[in-house]
């Protein structure tokens, strides 16, 4: 009898997280598939590419959860995070030529990277204090949609204001550290993709360190679950935003830095990556940043699995076949994140 009760909490819970189980399942399936056709090399770079989705898609999720607002201007940010690393790193490169120092050549990218996570930021305060914030006092209706047409509005000016000041040329790097490929278990991996891994890790890691364990960080938790009840305990519902929507595009803008050895700066650059991140966001659920991190890995097995499998050409085709089934089976996303209006209208 015993038996019995204690299997049917375990098959309520089953049943209850069946979405969770079963993607649970299938990337564990793809990732041995993966492991077997591909190796260690195939691994790596599956690891790798998640944790730079992850970091792009946890900014998407913090701003849709805490500000309700659909970004569609992010891959700007990664875009401008690319511009910036790269007019900061090219004329440090170009000193450190005629100027060699061991030095100053290895903590050159990161300044570059650091450097367009501040430009990144200040973006964000002025985005959100010119547009959004006028937009919340004087909108309650159609919050979404109006948040929708605004970011798209943004994305469109600030790529065709890029094109119109920096023209549509690839600006780019072949790599940011001049050093040998490291050998990990047998194969060989780029300085750059493990530093870029590191610096998503981190920066992921530090946010996670801020929302859950200082007071400005429970402070914006509160208010992505009750913007009403927050303001009624005294939490400044304004600055709240403001920082929440800068941390969002400081993240994208330092993936952009990143990753400026493989996406070269140019107007339409953020394409993308907003993409993926959307495939992510879409797929963990809308507004929920834990589930972004473990969506970031998935979808990154979802491309390497299509890569392997199918073929280089449908390597964004597999994955958002996969997001309408997950989205078909659960309407809210894999962790079930609900969408709530501005100021829970």
């Amino acid at each position: 009898m015993a038996k019995n009760s204690s299997a049917r909490p375990l098959m309520s819970r089953i049943k209850d997280n069946l979405p969770i189980v079963v993607i649970s399942i299938f990337s564990l399936i793809l990732f041995v598939a993966i492991y077997i056709e591909g190796g260690n090399a195939q691994i790596f770079n599956t690891i790798i590419t998640g944790g730079m989705w992850a970091l792009l898609a946890v900014g998407l999720a913090l701003v849709f959860g805490v500000m309700n607002i659909p970004h569609f201007a992010h891959g700007e940010s990664f875009m401008i995070g690319a511009y910036v690393a790269y007019f900061t790193f090219t004329p440090m490169q170009e000193y450190l030529y005629t100027n060699p120092n061991k030095f100053l050549s290895a903590i050159a990218p990161l300044g570059a990277i650091l450097t367009a996570g501040v430009a990144g930021a200040i973006l964000g305060i002025i985005i959100e204090q010119l547009i959004f914030a006028p937009l919340r006092r004087r909108t309650k209706k159609d919050w979404i949609m109006n948040a929708f047409l605004l970011t798209v509005g943004i994305s469109f000016v600030l790529s065709n204001g890029a094109n119109l000041v920096l023209g549509p040329n690839f600006r780019g790097i072949s790599r940011y550290w001049d050093v040998k490929a490291v050998e990990i278990g047998g194969a060989y991996m780029s300085v750059d993709r493990l530093i870029a891994f590191a610096i998503s890790m981190v920066t992921i890691g530090a946010l996670w360190f801020f929302l859950r364990r200082t007071r400005v960080g429970r402070a914006i938790r509160a208010v992505s679950q009750d913007e009403t009840g927050a303001q009624l305990v005294g939490i400044n519902l304004n600055f709240i935003q403001t920082l929440t929507f800068s941390l969002a595009t400081a993240m994208a803008s330092i993936s952009g830095a990143s990753l400026l050895f493989l996406f070269q700066a140019y107007p339409t650059v953020g394409g993308t990556p907003l993409y993926y991140a959307w495939y992510v966001v879409m797929m963990a659920g809308l507004g929920n940043v834990v589930g972004a991190i473990i969506g970031g890995f998935i979808v990154a097995l979802l491309q390497t699995a299509t890569q392997l499998f199918v073929a280089v050409s449908w390597t964004t085709v597999f994955p958002t076949v996969v997001m309408i089934i997950v989205l078909l089976i659960a309407p809210s996303g894999i962790f079930g994140s609900e969408v709530k209006g501005v100021q829970e209208q």
